[in-house]
Order: structure tokens, then C-alpha cells, then sequence
């Protein structure tokens, strides 16, 4: 028997062998054939009137044939279909469309199942294991088809009559849709396919599926070239909204619906399986048609960017909307479009979408917050309470922070249009910097420069630190705003007792008074004084000028106290480290690196730091936990303003008369004018018992003191006065939740040659879980975070924690982001988020930027 009647014998086996009761509709009579010819009778012929006994396979069956009469083929079958456990049973009605409505076999049809044959279906199914679709449509177009047609062709093809596809040969059996995305991908069969006659085939072939008809001498090279602009072209027109520009006005478009889908099947498997091949394909249609060039409003692309112009043309789109100010729709864009086939493509694209998120997040932030200013108040406390809130102002800084650090690891500048919407987006930041800073000023002014319920920083030592039981990890952050305080807490999500509450710095928001208001003693008796023509701290008779004063006022009254700084915590062993702190009752950890970077003006290095310092305080804090520390205390003397506004008219002449101290956001001393845009307070107003007095610009403006216009901390605004006060217990040891898990990086680079970069994490199926595995990947340089995952394809990246969710037996690629400029060498490690522990990690890789 030939593979025509096997399949069918196949398929009505399948069927009597689940429900017993076939009922075969043939409107056209297709069928014939086989069921008066070919079926064979089954051994035991006995049978009932009306009834055939034949061999379905190796299936023993009745079968009954309609011959005109419902009535005489009702009653033939009812001895067998009337069994409670009937007999296998085919009903064949040549000739008969099926009702659907009030079919008079209506009982057994529902009794068993109905099969409606369709004679080309069929046959193409199975023809295409053998041919391709424009051979067999070449068979099957003929409207007198029959079942012995079809019958003959494949016995000439298993008799050497009828030779096999030579594509599919060449393609090693490859169904249509998935050989022609491996032709159009690679050339290195076309000296074969036309050595082997196959040209026509493949034109057939291309004419049947997509429905493009090549030119009679079309060769292989151009009829690649053809297809690829027909298909490019017809899937973008079916994706505009709208006419499609002039540019592909020539290109043929697909005839039916059907060769359309197949167009799309095609391009899919293309842009899926050979990737590289498609950016090839593709820029060279687009380079032709010159279509860079072409009129298409970005809000009429749709879902599938064919083209790389698309998807620049939609991000210069999302880009004028910030320009706008309508961040909202920027938003929109940059969400459902951020993930497609060119920006997953390249990681440098990928770092312009996100710059372009972070812009547009940062402009709706802004303009959330300006109406809510004018509805504080004049209580200096509400200005806290709203700045702090968890959805308070706030989070605008943190955005700013976070673009501004995106900004700087990037390795390109932003394209034109971005770079436009980031003068836009960094304006309005520092007109509400300004704004807010020019009213809270105001409301602490006519406060008396008092707060009401507000923690203040001399009362985190004993409120915080002295109230907690068990040893203590006392972190001490030089320059640490509130927002980074918040974004800490992120990173220790899940630790016992984790809060964070605003804390008011001492004034002048300098080191030298911000850290000794830390100080134990601080809240019983505080005051900034002249000592020996410095300006000092002073608490009780003990004035302190420099780190050596206040670490010796902190041992007299903790004796015993370990003081590291947070280097030295990320240097250390854990086994050191806890041998280090040994019984100490209180350890100090102490930071500079923000206010060290920042007071440097070198804004692009400052930037990048800032991210890296607060990762490296949450690894502190789990290494600390793990050497013996019970309970943390993470504050700071001060926080600060980053702006990267350079406008010479910020500077203010200085108040002159003697002068103590001087600094950008502060002049401390006696006498001299007070100019204007700033504001005198006495120290007895601040409840110090001195002489002094302290003059801060008001706004954002600064004192001509050098240094730079974009970092300054002393003043009086909300970023620099109101700093973190995050507490917390350690946690029991974790489980890893990774237990069992093999991870592995892949595609690792022999050099770092730019600050972004790609690595494929791949992680082995488990047998025994389908639940995904969280993953902290980071770039580690000695014991220092230098670096993390930025972006990530195949998976969410949370960017908050910086944590990826890989599930079993897939691949991610992740786009790491460098930001240190000054390592010799680093590693990629991917960390178990719950325990710090390692689960791979890279060998050293040299970093050569610039390369």
C-alpha cells in the first residue's frame, strides 16, 4: 500500500480505537477508493446485511455505505451501534456534506466522531515530507484531482519515477517556512541548487508560500535579494498604520492573507535562528530603498521594528515627548518598545532606551511633585515629613542620581534627540531643586530654625544605636542623602526589622559637625566653636577638629570600640574580619568614597561611584552580620546637592569679616555683610553655645570658595540637611535557595575593551523544580563592586536590587555595566541575593578601555 492509504488508515485507526463510531463525510467522493478498493476484507466475512467486515489498519471493522437512504443506513448499523460496548464502526456517505444542524445521524455522530475528508489536505500533509510547497501545488491545482493521482505520485516516487525535492535534500528535510529562512540566511547552497536544476523549484517554491513571482532568468543570488526586499517590505506595510511611505511603492505586495502569515513566519524564524544574517538582510534593504530617509510619523510603526530606522525613529519620538513634557507618552513608547529585535541586538542601544526611561521617569516625577509644593506649609517638620515619605520628593532625587549614573557608564553619547530631552529633564530637576530649596528655607526661617518631632542627628546614637540590643555595627556614610539611604534598604530587603526614618543633620551640614553629632555625648551637649582658629565640635569640654579628635572622643567613651573603614570591611576574610572585631561592643564603619568623588569635581567619575558605594555598603553589612554583628545603624553626617548646572551666576561673593571657615554652601564667623540670596542665622539660634555665626546662600546658589559647581553640601536644603537613619537586625543564616543549581557564563570576554558588555548566563534544568532562580550578578575588582548587570534579555532585571529571575534550562543574556575607569582587572560573579554566596564567577579578565 503507498503512504496516501496508510495515513488515512492511520488517522480512522486513531479514531475508531478512542470512540468506536467513525462517520465519514466525503462531499466530493474523494474517498472512493479506498473504501470500495483498497480497505481489505477482514478474514471473518460473516457479517449483517448492509454491513462490510474489513481490516482498518490492523483494526477489525464494519462498514456501512451510504447509497441514498438515511433510513436503510440508520438500520443497517443499529445491531452493531445499539451495543452497550459497540463493535469499531465506519459509516462512509460519499457525496454528502455534513449537516450541522439537523444531520439525521445526529445520535451517532455525537456517539462517536465524525471525520469530513478533504482529499488536498490530506495529501499535502503528507507530500510535504517529501516536496516542497511549490511542487506540490503544481500537483494538487488540478480540479479534476483525484485519490489515484495522488496514489500514483508517491508510487512513482518509491519506484525512482518521481525525484524527491532537491531542496529539501540540500536542506536536510526542512519544511518550507524554516529552509527559506536558512536560504535567505546563508548562500553556501546557491552553486548547488543551481548546479542540481533546483532554481525552478526554489522560484515555485517562493511563488506558492509567499506569494512573489521571480523574473524567468532570476538566478539565486537575485532572487535572494528579491525575496528578502518583498519580504522586509510587506511586513512592514502590514504593520504601518497607514499609507506606506513612497520609498516601497514598487515592491510587490503578498496577494492573500495566507501568504502574508507565512511572510511573517519566515521573518521570524530569521530574526530567531540567524540573527546576524537579519541585520545584514535588513540594512541592505534599507540602505537601498534609502528608507533612513523616508516620511514616516514614528507614531504609525507598529508592533514588529523590521528596520533598524524604526526603532530610532521611535526612540527620537519617545525623546521628543520629553522635550514635550509629555512623559507620560514617552513612557508608554519606551515600555512597549524597549524589548525589540534591534535593541536586544545591541547593548549600546539598549543603554540609549534606558537613559530614555530614566529621563522620562524623572520628568513625570517632577511634575508630580510641583503642585504638591505650594500645600505644605510653613512647618519646616511637613517639608521633612513629605520629602521622606515613601512616595515623597525624594524619590525625584533618586531618579536624578540614577540617570545621571546611567549617563555617565555609557559608552556612546546620547543620540541627538535624547541629548535634547536630557537639557530639558535636568532643567526642570533644578528648578525644583531650586523651588524646594527656596521654600523650605523660608518655612525653617520663620520656624526659628527649630524643628518639632523630627529626629535629630545628635539623638541617632542614643535613640538608634545605645536603645539596640547586642553588638552593634555603628556605618558612618560620608555624604549619604536620603534617597540613598532608601535604595540601601532595597538591596537588604527581607532583613528583620529593617526601617528607615529621616533623621535632621546638624548645621552647618559640613564633615567635621555631621560626624560628631553622631557621636555618643552629642545629645546631651552639642555646639560648633572657634578652637584655636578652627572651626571644631564640640561636645561636653571636648572639642574635635579632624578624624583623630573624634575617634579618640568615641573610645573614651566606648572603650573597646573597632573602627574600620568600609574598604577595609570588603578587604577582609570573613574569618579576619570577625577576629578583627573579636568582643568589641560597638564596631564603627566609616565611608568617604561619595564625598571624596564628589569634592574632586570630576562629575562623570563622581556619578558612577555613587551606585557602587551603596551596593558595597549592603555586601558590608552581610559580611559584618556574618562576622558577629547583631544589630546595624547606617547614618551619615550630611547629604548634598548634584547638579550638573555650571552656570557662573550660582556664585555669591562671600559675606567677608572674620572668617572662621569657608565653604561653597557656608561661611562660618563674625561680622562681614550678609549678601543677597542668603541668610545669617547666630549660632544661639541654633541652639549652640558660640559666638559664631553662619551665613548659607539660599536656593542653590554658592560662595566663590573654588571647587566645582555640580557637588556642594553645607547648606540648608532638604538634600543636604535631612540624612537616613536605616536600622536592622541580621538574619538567621539563609538557606540557599539555589541548592542543587548549575550556573554557568558563557561567552565571557577575553578583554574588557568598553564599560558595557555582554555575557550569557545559562542555567541547567533542575528535575526536580520549575521555580525560577534569583541571581545577583555583579562586577567585582579585589573585594570592591565595580560593576553590575544593567540590562538583560530572556529575563526581568529588577534594577532597585539588581537581582535577575532565571528560570531552569534557559539562557539570558545580561549587558553588565562597568563603573570604575581605574581597575587593572575584574570578575563577573553571579551571587545568591539571599547569602552573598558565589554560584559562578568568571576568571580575572583584564579591563583595556579604549582598546
Amino acid at each position: 500500500m503507498h503512504p496516501l492509504h496508510e495515513h488515512l488508515a492511520r488517522q480512522l485507526t486513531e479514531r475508531l480505537q478512542k470512540r468506536q463510531i467513525v462517520v465519514v463525510y466525503d462531499p466530493r467522493g474523494e474517498l472512493g477508493p479506498f473504501f470500495d478498493r483498497d480497505l481489505p476484507l477482514d478474514d471473518d466475512c460473516s457479517e449483517l446485511p448492509g454491513l462490510v467486515r474489513v481490516r482498518v489498519g490492523e483494526l477489525a471493522a464494519h462498514l456501512a455505505r451510504y447509497d441514498g437512504s438515511f433510513f436503510g443506513l440508520r438500520a443497517a448499523v443499529e445491531p452493531i451501534a445499539g451495543q452497550d460496548r459497540p463493535d469499531p464502526l465506519l459509516l462512509y456517505l460519499p457525496g454528502v456534506k455534513r449537516d450541522h444542524e439537523a444531520s439525521p445521524l445526529m445520535e451517532l455522530e455525537r456517539a462517536g466522531e465524525v471525520y469530513e475528508a478533504q482529499l488536498r489536505r490530506l495529501s499535502r500533509d503528507l507530500l510535504r515530507r517529501r516536496f516542497t510547497d511549490g511542487q506540490i501545488d503544481e500537483v494538487l491545482d488540478h480540479p479534476n484531482l483525484t485519490y489515484d493521482d495522488v496514489a500514483a505520485l508517491f508510487r512513482k516516487d518509491e519506484n525512482g519515477g518521481e525525484p524527491l525535492s532537491v531542496l529539501r535534500t540540500l536542506f536536510d528535510g526542512s519544511p518550507s517556512e524554516p529552509l527559506l529562512a536558512r536560504w535567505l540566511a546563508d548562500d553556501a547552497s546557491d552553486e548547488a541548487i543551481t548546479a542540481k536544476g533546483a532554481t525552478g523549484e526554489l522560484a515555485r517554491l517562493i511563488e506558492s508560500r509567499l506569494g512573489l513571482t521571480l523574473p524567468g532568468n532570476a538566478d539565486v543570488a537575485d532572487a535572494r535579494a528579491r525575496a528578502a526586499r518583498y519580504l522586509l517590505v510587506a511586513e512592514l506595510r502590514a504593520d504601518l498604520d497607514g499609507d506606506p511611505p513612497s520609498e516601497v511603492s514598487l515592491v510587490p505586495t503578498p496577494p492573500t492573507k495566507d501568504h502574508l502569515a507565512h511572510v511573517r513566519d519566515v521573518l521570524r524564524l530569521l530574526r530567531r535562528d540567524h540573527a546576524n544574517a537579519y541585520v545584514a538582510l535588513a540594512d541592505r534593504v534599507e540602505g537601498e530603498l534609502g528608507l533612513a530617509n523616508a516620511t514616516v510619523d514614528p507614531a504609525r510603526l507598529g508592533a514588529i521594528d523590521t528596520f533598524r530606522f524604526e526603532e530610532r525613529r521611535l526612540l527620537d519620538r519617545a525623546a521628543e515627548l520629553i522635550v514635550a513634557k509629555r512623559f507620560d507618552a514617552a513612557i508608554a513608547i519606551v515600555t512597549e518598545r524597549r524589548h525589540s529585535f534591534w535593541v536586544d541586538q545591541d547593548l549600546g542601544r539598549q543603554a540609549q532606551w534606558e537613559a530614555c526611561r530614566l529621563m522620562a521617569a524623572l520628568g513625570g516625577e517632577v511634575e508630580r511633585i510641583v503642585p504638591t509644593l505650594g500645600r505644605v506649609g510653613a512647618d519646616p517638620a511637613a517639608w521633612v515629613a513629605t520629602y521622606s515619605a515613601e512616595d515623597g520628593w525624594h524619590r525625584a532625587d533618586g531618579l536624578q542620581r540614577e540617570l545621571e549614573s546611567w549617563i555617565a557608564r555609557m559608552d556612546d553619547d546620547l543620540d541627538d534627540a535624547s541629548a535634547r530631552a536630557l537639557v530639558v529633564v535636568r532643567r526642570e530637576h533644578d528648578e525644583l531643586l531650586k523651588r524646594t530649596a527656596e521654600g523650605f528655607a523660608r518655612a525653617f526661617r520663620q520656624a526659628g530654625w527649630t524643628f518639632r518631632g523630627v529626629l535629630h542627628q545628635t539623638r541617632i546614637y542614643p535613640d538608634a544605636v545605645k536603645a539596640a540590643a547586642g553588638r552593634t555595627a555603628y556605618v558612618f556614610v560620608d555624604a549619604l542623602r536620603y534617597e540613598m539611604g532608601v535604595a540601601l534598604a532595597r538591596l537588604l530587603e527581607g532583613s528583620p526589622d529593617l526601617a528607615v526614618r529621616p533623621a535632621v543633620a546638624a548645621l552647618p551640614t559640613i564633615t567635621p559637625v555631621g560626624m560628631a553629632a553622631l557621636l555618643p555625648g552629642a545629645a546631651a551637649s552639642f555646639s560648633v566653636v572657634e578652637q584655636r582658629g578652627k572651626l571644631a565640635a564640640r561636645i561636653d569640654a571636648t572639642a574635635m577638629t579632624n578624624l583623630a579628635d573624634r575617634q579618640k572622643a568615641l573610645e573614651a567613651r566606648v572603650p573597646g570600640v573597632v573602627d574600620l573603614t568600609l574598604f577595609e570591611v570588603l578587604q577582609r576574610s570573613p574569618t579576619a574580619l570577625a577576629k578583627k572585631i573579636g568582643a568589641a561592643p560597638l564596631v564603627v564603619v566609616r565611608s568617604q568614597e561619595i564625598d571624596m568623588m564628589g569634592e574632586l569635581d570630576a562629575d562623570v567619575l563622581a556619578r558612577r561611584v555613587m551606585d557602587t558605594v551603596v551596593a558595597d555598603l549592603a555586601r558590608a553589612v552581610k559580611k559584618l552580620a556574618a562576622a558577629g554583628a547583631a544589630r546595624f545603624v547606617i547614618s551619615a553626617d550630611h547629604g548634598h546637592l548634584f547638579s550638573l548646572r555650571r552656570e557662573e551666576d550660582m556664585r555669591t561673593d562671600t559675606p567677608g569679616g572674620d572668617t572662621v571657615d569657608l565653604h561653597r554652601r557656608c561661611w562660618i564667623g563674625r561680622g562681614g555683610a550678609t549678601p543677597a540670596g542668603t541668610v545669617r542665622v547666630s549660632g544661639a539660634e541654633l541652639g549652640y553655645d558660640t559666638d559664631l555665626e553662619f551665613v548659607f546662600p539660599i536656593g542653590l546658589g554658592v560662595f566663590k570658595a573654588g571647587g566645582g559647581l555640580s557637588y556642594h553640601h553645607g547648606g540648608i536644603s532638604l538634600q543636604e540637611l535631612v540624612v537616613p537613619v536605616v536600622s536592622l537586625r541580621a538574619a538567621m543564616a539563609a538557606t540557599p535557595t539555589t541548592v542543587g543549581r548549575r550556573v554557568h557564563l558563557e561567552d565571557v570576554p577575553t578583554n574588557v575593551v568598553t564599560r558595557t558588555f555582554g555575557v550569557r548566563v545559562v542555567l541547567e534544568a533542575d528535575l526536580f523544580s520549575t521555580d525560577p532562580v534569583v541571581l545577583r550578578p555583579i562586577l567585582v575588582s579585589g573585594a570592591q563592586q565595580v560593576g553590575s548587570a544593567g540590562m538583560a534579555v530572556g529575563a526581568d532585571l529588577d534594577p532597585a536590587t539588581n537581582v535577575v529571575r532565571v528560570a531552569p534550562g534557559s539562557q539570558v543574556m545580561l549587558g553588565f555595566l562597568l563603573r570604575r575607569d581605574d581597575v587593572e582587572s575584574l570578575r563577573i560573579v553571579l551571587q545568591d541575593p539571599s547569602t552573598d554566596g558565589v554560584l559562578a564567577q568568571s576568571d580575572e579578565i583584564p579591563v583595556k578601555l579604549g582598546m
